[in-house]
């Protein structure tokens, strides 16, 4: 085989109280893209659509986690082309740079014969969100090459664990049509936190995982919670409570920022719950301060990246 073709999905990460250690990934969008095996040695950007991105693979992040993959691999013979079609608009939140990043590394591995692991891919994929984003982080890529939630333990050395999502789980998603970039949303944190706003959110952490395993969807609920990143970044996102609140009154479990933003995710029980948020959203869409919003529901994509 010499060329494939693949589909990259979107992912939501932080799943509020997580920043950069949590993650899901989503069944219903994501990016489309093909790579081939080329007779000219290292990585080219042959074709990109749906975005204005560029096509030299050192300023590319998927051409930049190529090339961490193929530095490890230490042959200069290997060659690949990729060509990438857009559908996850890049600064939405729910993880563009990531989809990209891992279908590269995905594609490659898979053409060769798969000589790294997915877990593996992980850590070349997180060149392409540094170069993205100034930050080695692997919350979106995870979900992104494993499938299902994911946590990060740690990132040096790597140490991901994979979490079972609850029969039904769906999530909800709101995208307006802004941009917010991740380093400057990043710029926002504070770089201290208090111990007692720390333990809270630890504690929403461990509840949460506790609450995946368990299939708790009343303490799933309560976890989903953010008191240490949120509330310095909803204020770039317009009707971020009007929404959330919304959501949260009509069956959701929770709601809060996705990645960076300005996506906004609920989780819900079930499909039907879903459904019937998104019907309600759409509905009240022409009342926010930016009515240029895509909203859609999605189940959990226990798969990652696949073939097409």
């Amino acid at each position: 085989m010499t060329e494939i073709h693949l589909f990259c999905p979107a992912t939501i990460a932080n799943l509020s109280c997580g920043f950069d250690v949590l993650g899901l990934c989503l069944q219903s969008v994501g990016d489309d893209m093909v790579v081939r095996v080329s007779a000219v040695p290292g990585i080219q950007i042959k074709t990109i659509t749906g975005a204005d991105l560029p096509t030299d693979p050192e300023k590319n992040v998927a051409g930049v986690a190529a090339l961490a993959m193929l530095q490890a691999l230490n042959d200069p013979t290997l060659g690949f082309e990729i060509d990438i079609h857009k559908k996850i608009k890049a600064g939405s939140g729910i993880g563009s740079s990531a989809a990209s990043s891992a279908g590269a590394v995905f594609g490659i591995n898979y053409l060769l014969g798969e000589p790294f692991s997915r877990s593996q891919l992980v850590d070349f994929a997180m060149e392409g969100e540094k170069a993205a984003t100034g930050n080695r982080h692997a919350d979106n890529v995870a979900p992104a090459l494993l499938g299902g939630i994911t946590l990060v333990r740690a990132t040096d050395p790597l140490d991901i664990i994979s979490i079972p999502a609850p029969a039904g789980l769906t999530a909800v998603v709101v995208h307006p049509q802004i941009e917010v970039k991740t380093a400057d949303a990043r710029a926002l944190l504070p770089q201290e936190v208090p111990l007692a706003t720390a333990v809270k959110q630890w504690g929403n952490v461990g509840a949460l995982v506790a609450a995946l395993y368990c299939n708790d969807f009343a303490l799933l609920g309560r976890s989903l919670t953010d008191v240490i990143v949120e509330p310095h970044r909803k204020k770039l996102i317009p009707d971020f409570d009007r929404i959330t609140d919304l959501m949260k009154a009509n069956g959701a479990l929770g709601a809060g920022i996705s990645g960076s933003g300005p996506s906004i995710f609920a989780l819900c029980e079930n499909a039907e719950v879903a459904q019937n948020l998104v019907k309600l959203l759409s509905l009240d869409r022409p009342n926010w301060q930016v009515t240029d919003a895509d909203i859609h529901w999605s189940g959990v994509n226990n798969e990652g990246v696949r073939l097409v």
